[in-house]
């Protein structure tokens, strides 16, 4: 199997590629033209895509009190919404054809329990959620499924830059995630094993959510 990975800066993904065993692609997946043209890159690259996994950086940390421009919202969607739009447009019909393929998006569980400090980002995540939601229903007559991930505190360099982010008290299992943790779940969801699991939002937080849905 190819996998294909992207990010902005061409010194470091080149690196991550290499580390790796994959495909490295410049493209910036938080406006909708750089995440179509990722996917055509990596249907070029690749001879075809049968994973679609999308995923963007989060917005500006804030509260409604800091967020006094309409604008601020716009750009957060385009960022954590509309880019995951623009990869599934351009990578589904493909999918459909073959009768067979995977999306997952990495959202947040903040889509569940909103994060306080993050009203940007819990506004345009949620929005993502309600279309990955509809998607899954109309495609997966052709094989095709589409769900999201939805990753708590995981020991990341974004976690790290919020206010208190690597604290694990309020975590059940007492620990941060790990990302291999994390990775592992969405390699189940992309396999063939997962064929009968879609529209699923899954939470991948070690019990922090508390509640029954």
């Amino acid at each position: 199997m190819q996998v294909a990975i992207c990010g902005r800066d061409e010194a470091a993904v080149t690196a991550a590629a290499s580390a790796h065993g994959l495909v490295p692609l410049v493209a910036d997946v938080g406006e909708p033209e750089g995440a179509r043209g990722f996917v055509r890159a990596a249907h070029r690259e690749l001879g075809g895509i049968d994973i679609l996994v999308t995923n963007a950086g989060g917005p500006p940390p804030g509260r409604f009190a800091d967020v006094s421009d309409p604008e601020e919202y716009a750009r957060a969607f385009q960022l954590n919404c509309l880019s995951a739009i623009a990869m599934c447009a351009e990578a589904i019909p493909a999918m459909q054809a073959q009768h067979w393929g995977r999306v997952v998006a990495i959202t947040s569980i903040a889509v569940r329990q909103p994060i306080p400090h993050l009203i940007l980002s819990n506004t345009a995540r949620a929005g993502v959620t309600g279309f990955l939601k509809t998607l899954a229903r109309e495609v997966a007559p052709d094989g095709v499924t589409v769900n999201s991930l939805q990753p708590g505190l995981h020991d990341t360099e974004r976690l790290r830059s919020l206010p208190g982010g690597a604290d694990a008290s309020g975590v059940p299992a007492a620990t941060l995630g790990q990302p291999a943790d994390f990775g592992a779940i969405a390699a189940f969801v992309c396999s063939e094993q997962a064929r009968y699991l879609t529209g699923a939002a899954i939470p991948v937080d070690g019990g922090a959510y508390a509640g029954l849905q």
